[in-house]
């Protein structure tokens, strides 16, 4: 949208007043204001990217001039609307999570990817909201963000007073934890600034003692070449075979350093229907996934944010998560049996990729 040459004169108090209440209306949890400085933030991005911890995430580094100013991603901007969602559906319950990822035979599919695409369901609110700001105030310059541009999205939200930076990296909130989503809103329009959080993560280290690859290698430092989130999910090749073993069953993306965190007993729940589990994916069992053919893959997840990956990377994921049900204790000799002649029958059929983590898999017993 252009950008006005004259923002409306306007009480800015009660229009910060007014954005809060719009928020919550349009379904959002949250909302503070920030400017456009980042502070250290560039600095320490580019640091973490020449030291390589972005793995293949290119974009990270192709663009990453422009996440350090906003005003180049939107020139004129003023300031940035942060808004955040809770995700959490009413059905999850972190006791049952951990008590699934002791199963080996389940597959655990990360809990913020079981509904819609968080995108397209932010993306979509965070425009009609930046509409009724127009009819409000009249036209103005915006710019709406959902994860979807070179925008230091979580500094902004932390810059905004929306949390604190765990050490685990992702943004905590006093009031709701971590499963929440971000969006973001550039304006050229002067809006009052609200104060940065203290952060409240004191000698927890919770979050770096539980990560199954030690991807946390110190507090707020992560290697993303060794989270299993990046390795399920941006990760387009092999799975490095030293990490396969701490994959266990997660077959896409992991929750564990959210699901230990102390902050999220006060998770909140979501009561939007786009986040309630489909198909299953909260309960559903490896074979169960693996059974799915390419179209089925396509059309179960269609909306969902899994789709992207593709069906290769899908069946990937899984056929690392069955090499290690094949060599778990807790998995019945005869399903054990059943998981061995299915892998063997796909493997004629599968692509290299593929054919590579079965091949593993199946010789994973006799290693």
């Amino acid at each position: 949208m252009s950008i006005s040459p004259n923002p409306p004169l306007l009480n800015q108090s009660d229009l910060r007043d007014w954005l809060g209440q719009q928020a919550r209306n349009f379904g959002f949890d949250g909302l503070r204001v920030t400017d456009t400085d980042l502070g250290k933030a560039p600095q320490h991005l580019q640091e973490w990217l020449a030291a390589g911890r972005h793995g293949q995430m290119e974009y990270m580094s192709r663009h990453a001039n422009l996440r350090s100013d906003p005003q180049l991603l939107f020139p004129g901007t003023l300031r940035v609307i942060c808004v955040k969602m809770n995700y959490l559906p009413p059905e999850i319950d972190f006791d049952r999570e951990w008590q699934r990822l002791a199963q080996p035979s389940q597959a655990v599919v990360s809990m913020y990817a079981r509904g819609r695409d968080y995108h397209k369901v932010l993306r979509n609110r965070m425009q009609d909201f930046a509409k009724a700001i127009e009819e409000k105030i009249g036209t103005f310059g915006y710019r709406v963000f959902t994860d979807s541009a070179p925008l230091m999205e979580v500094e902004l939200a932390r810059k905004a007073g929306l949390g604190w930076r765990g050490k685990h990296t992702l943004l905590l909130n006093r009031d709701a934890g971590s499963t929440f989503f971000l969006g973001e809103i550039l304006v050229d329009v002067p809006l009052p600034i609200d104060r940065e959080e203290e952060g409240h993560c004191g000698t927890c280290q919770s979050c770096i003692d539980i990560c199954p690859t030690q991807a946390i290698t110190a507090p707020y430092q992560l290697d993303a070449r060794r989270c299993i989130s990046y390795l399920t999910i941006e990760n387009t090749q092999a799975i490095p075979v030293e990490f396969r073993r701490a994959m266990g069953n997660r077959v896409y993306g992991c929750d564990d350093c959210q699901l230990i965190c102390p902050w999220n007993k006060f998770a909140k729940r979501s009561e939007l229907p786009d986040f309630v589990e489909r198909h299953g994916l909260g309960k559903a069992t490896l074979l169960q996934l693996w059974s799915w053919t390419e179209s089925e893959f396509d059309q179960r997840h269609a909306g969902s944010a899994i789709r992207r990956i593709g069906y290769s990377r899908w069946r990937r994921n899984l056929a690392v998560a069955l090499g290690n049900a094949l060599v778990s204790t807790e998995v019945a000799d005869q399903d054990k049996a059943l998981i061995r002649d299915t892998l063997r029958s796909a493997l004629s059929g599968a692509d290299v990729l593929v054919a590579e983590h079965i091949q593993w898999a199946l010789e994973l017993e006799s290693a």
